[in-house]
């Protein structure tokens, strides 16, 4: 494992691949079509309802994901494939994704009760894509091959967001989520959240990658009794 190389997926890898993919699709497009119900009922343009969608972190890492399980099903040798099947990105994409859950659940699910169809849209966005996604990591696209500094990589993605964030409040006037809310917080007190999260982040990337290699550990161990038996 890790050389570079990929055994190709057996055929119940590959429909568990497009299966996650129509989930993840499909809590998307649901919290689309609500976030623009929402906006027209308020009397907001359907342009102002997409910005509303697109600023959480949620929508950005689910589409993420549901973009590196469509793109190897539906292009598998395409370059774009390859390069969302790679080690070091499913990872960081899993890392993302696991981040979502935990800090939605631990920052968020208190603070609103959502009922029908939003219930079943913010199941899936923050509890089963995230849960199938890293299922599907573990089993099918952990090689052993991560390295420690892996998670200060994938870091790069929160940051990038956290300054769009910035950059797209200060044009509409509002912020995404309330820990890194300027307007009410103002910029040190949403810095200092911001750093804590990014922390937080790469932790869970540590996570990842302490798994990965400790599963690579016992991979070799029983490949060398293995040898040592047939010898």
């Amino acid at each position: 494992m890790g050389d570079g190389r990929r055994t190709p997926l057996s055929g119940g890898a590959v429909s568990y691949r497009a299966v996650t993919a129509m989930i993840a699709w499909s809590g998307l497009l649901l919290q689309c079509y609500l976030s623009l119900t929402r906006s027209v009922s308020e009397g907001q343009s359907l342009v102002q309802g997409l910005v509303f969608f697109f600023g959480y972190f949620t929508i950005t890492t689910n589409l993420l994901v549901a973009m590196a399980l469509t793109v190897p099903v539906v292009a598998p040798n395409s370059a774009t494939a390859h390069s969302l099947t790679a080690p070091f990105a499913v990872a960081g994409i899993a890392t993302s994704i696991a981040f979502v859950s935990l800090a939605y659940h631990v920052l968020l699910h208190s603070l609103w009760n959502p009922q029908g169809m939003h219930l079943l849209a913010d199941d899936i966005l923050h509890y089963a894509t995230p849960a199938l996604f890293l299922l599907y990591w573990f089993v099918y696209m952990r090689e052993g091959s991560l390295r420690w500094v892996h998670p200060l990589a994938w870091g790069i993605y929160p940051t990038l967001y956290f300054v769009y964030v910035l950059v797209r409040g200060g044009i509409i006037g509002s912020y995404p989520y309330g820990f890194i809310d300027v307007n009410t917080l103002g910029y040190p007190k949403t810095l200092v959240n911001a750093v804590g999260l990014l922390l937080v982040f790469i932790v869970i990337g540590f996570g990842i990658v302490a798994v990965d290699r400790v599963a690579r550990r016992r991979h070799h161990g029983v490949a060398g009794n293995t040898h040592g038996h047939d010898a």
